[in-house]
């Protein structure tokens, strides 16, 4: 009953054949392996981006910092939501990487909207030289709270960021669950909706650990390179990062992984739904449920070894009745046992 984080999960047992299988003889180092060619040609035909520059980093931190340094300058600031991994849950490495450019947090929520993002931009470019100037805006999907955008509303952020002639970036380290609760192709959640650089990730959804880093204009391509290898992230044996992604986009593994990811979440979020004191705090739009549970649903679940987070309040103390918070996050490997025990020890 493990639902701490889809980063806990096990390797898909194709990716891990896939690094089984390229660990024979020997291959070029540092991307110019063959498998490296076929991962782009393949990304590009997911993406419909023939001229796409593509490129395999091992951690989402990595492909976020170097998407964003090479889209911003020291001087500007990016714009994201104040629960933004890039905010939050990488010790400023995106300000590292980007050489000293700040975050400026819109409105109060885990998504953005048009209004306050406008309002946000807006109030920046005020002080001359004196302040930061204008860069680049940071979408995640799906959010952190698990919630998804739209493609109207990616359109209406990206058309923001266009009005501050400034490009958007996507973190898209939870891609595949998004694409599949949409129902979209990866090119109408990326550059048909305005976005100019992704984060790919698969290192959630099955992957020891890759994310792809796709700029829809390659002019960025060289300099990516450059800060990919000035930042230690070039990975001279290669091919194992070619090898996962590889294996993570044959036979469409990447959107099975995620619908099993997304079902099974469904089928936690509706056997809790009935029971009573528990609330959705959030409406489970893709593998992540944030929901309120009374103290000792809470407690007889700790008691019988299921991992997951209770985000605020004394697990141990206090009226049995109080509801505490939780996150409970679903991965394609976790089994429909599993979650049906977890929902009958909920129960009480």
């Amino acid at each position: 009953m493990f639902f701490a984080s889809d980063n806990a999960g096990p390797a898909h047992p194709s990716i891990m054949q896939a690094l089984i299988d390229a660990n024979a003889g020997y291959a070029l180092p540092y991307g110019a392996d063959t498998i490296m060619e076929r991962v782009r040609a393949r990304i590009r035909e997911l993406f419909e981006a023939p001229e796409a520059a593509v490129y395999l980093v091992a951690t989402g931190t990595a492909a976020n910092s170097l998407a964003l340094a090479c889209m911003s300058e020291p001087w500007q600031t990016v714009f994201c939501s104040p629960v933004a991994h890039i905010h939050e849950d990488e010790c400023n490495a995106p300000e590292f990487y980007m050489g000293g450019a700040k975050l400026t947090l819109v409105g109060d929520s885990d998504k953005m909207t048009p209004d306050t993002l406008h309002k946000a931009m807006a109030a920046e470019e005020t002080r001359g030289v004196h302040g930061p100037q204008r860069g680049p805006v940071s979408i995640t999907q799906v959010t952190e709270k698990g919630r998804v955008y739209s493609l109207e509303e990616l359109a209406a952020l990206t058309g923001v960021a266009r009005d501050f002639g400034q490009k958007a970036h996507l973190d898209g380290a939870r891609f595949a669950n998004a694409l599949v609760a949409l129902g979209c192709s990866p090119a109408e959640m990326t550059w048909k909706a305005g976005i100019d650089a992704v984060s790919f990730g698969g290192t959630k959804n099955g992957c020891p650990g890759v994310e792809a880093v796709i700029f829809f204009n390659p002019e960025k391509a060289w300099e990516f390179e450059l800060r990919r290898k000035r930042g230690a992230h070039l990975f001279s044996k290669h091919r194992y990062l070619s090898a996962q992604m590889e294996a993570y986009l044959t036979d469409d593994l990447w959107l099975t992984s995620a619908r099993a990811a997304n079902a099974n979440c469904r089928r936690l979020a509706d056997g809790l739904a009935g029971i009573p004191g528990v609330e959705m705090l959030h409406q489970p739009e893709a593998n992540i449920i944030f929901a309120q549970m009374p103290r000792a649903a809470h407690q007889r679940l700790n008691k019988a070894g299921a991992m997951y987070y209770v985000l605020d309040g004394d697990l141990n103390k206090g009226d049995p009745d109080e509801p505490l918070p939780c996150r409970l996050v679903a991965d394609w490997s976790i089994s429909a046992k599993q979650i049906d025990q977890f929902v009958e020890i909920a129960k009480g």
